[in-house]
């Protein structure tokens, strides 16, 4: 009964935006569908304009969709999450060593027939989230100030590790496994530029917004007035990413659907196991709820942005691997918005009573 009536107060807290959301990303995902196949050439304006790699409006929409979430972490507590050894260490585990794993199985499971899409679903299991993520995690009432701080590290990690770990899972390992051995061709500096684009960009406003806002008016004012303004955005720039991604490739995934199902089986596959694990991993290690969720959702999540440009510049624009990291977000953002809502309705049957009571009254 009491978790009943927690739902209920959860869900008459939701704007409409936000209670009809499936609804909202699946007319942005007809609509993408629709625009690409109806107006001949929209994706090559789209793409006529780029940010590293990657269409100048989708990287609009991105920047959008993340300001609000970032302008929302209070961080002055990101200390008390650094402290949390459980969770850095798990989140570094899961994103750095048992994704890539996963995601290379996988891929070699299920695409061994089809050598570039199999190329392309391994780079994007190397790319680990640093944008999205951040969304997934506010709608499913996650910890942003932890949330914030594991995708600092992601990016960390992302400058460092990427093109080791490209070497070891697309050369290196096959090579002992005497399987069919590739390159890839990246450089640091390609990496830290989409770090500093996808995340330094909005993080960095985020931050001002939050010491500006609360210097000259108070938390209250901040936290009360200007945050409700700003934070439909958020989901008004994921959707609008929905729709200029659907409408880039509506085309090869109308034309093409037996190559998009084969590439979409693995990716459905690696989030639910990621998911899945570092969910139960965050109940195991008793981080609470919206720990529990942050932990899922940066282990599921990955950086399309930075694995389609990686796609493209080694291997080109048309190329199988290109497609494979586009049909990624396109699987994901279904996906991981089922998972948010899967989440919500685990937190009340996995977690004790006080910290739902906890997440009412701060209003998620």
């Amino acid at each position: 009964m009491t978790s009943t009536r927690t739902t209920d107060v959860l869900a008459a807290r939701l704007s409409t935006l936000d209670r009809f959301l499936p609804v909202w990303i699946g007319v942005a995902m007809g609509a993408g569908l629709l625009l690409g196949r109806s107006i001949p050439g929209l994706g090559g304006v789209l793409s006529a304009v780029e940010v590293d790699g990657i269409s100048l409006p989708i990287a609009v929409g991105l920047l959008v969709m993340m300001y609000p979430v970032l302008a929302k972490v209070r961080y002055d507590q990101l200390g008390e999450v650094t402290a949390d050894r459980k969770l850095m260490v798990s989140s570094l585990v899961l994103n750095w060593l048992v994704g890539p794993a996963v995601m290379f199985t996988l891929a070699w499971l299920l695409l061994a027939d089809l050598p570039e899409y199999r190329t392309g679903l391994i780079i994007v299991g190397l790319a680990r989230c640093i944008a999205m993520v951040i969304i997934w995690n506010d709608l499913a009432c996650g910890d942003r100030e932890a949330a914030a701080v594991l995708v600092a590290l992601n990016s960390l990690f992302q400058v460092v590790m990427f093109a080791v770990l490209g070497w070891f899972y697309l050369s290196v390992l096959p090579g002992w496994l005497h399987l069919a051995q590739t390159g890839i061709d990246v450089s640091p500096w390609q990496i830290a530029k989409s770090v500093l684009i996808f995340l330094g960009i909005p993080l960095a406003a985020g931050y001002l917004s939050r010491r500006i806002g609360e210097k000259a008016k108070g938390r209250v004012w901040y936290e009360e007035r200007f945050l409700p303004r700003v934070g439909p955005w958020a989901l008004y720039g994921l959707l609008f990413t929905i729709v200029i991604l659907f409408a880039l490739q509506g085309h090869q995934i109308t034309t093409s659907p037996w190559d998009v199902a084969r590439i979409a089986l693995p990716l459905l596959a690696y989030f639910a196991i990621m998911w899945a694990g570092g969910y139960a991993l965050g109940v195991g290690l008793r981080l609470g709820y919206a720990r529990t969720a942050t932990l899922a959702f940066t282990a599921a999540g990955n950086n399309f942005e930075l694995a389609i440009a990686v796609a493209i510049a080694t291997y080109g624009a048309t190329s199988g691997q290109a497609l494979a990291g586009v049909v990624g977000p396109l699987i994901e953002v279904p996906v991981l918005v089922g998972l948010v809502y899967v989440s919500l309705a685990l937190r009340a049957r996995v977690f004790p009573a006080a910290s739902i009571g906890q997440s009412v009254r701060s209003g998620c």
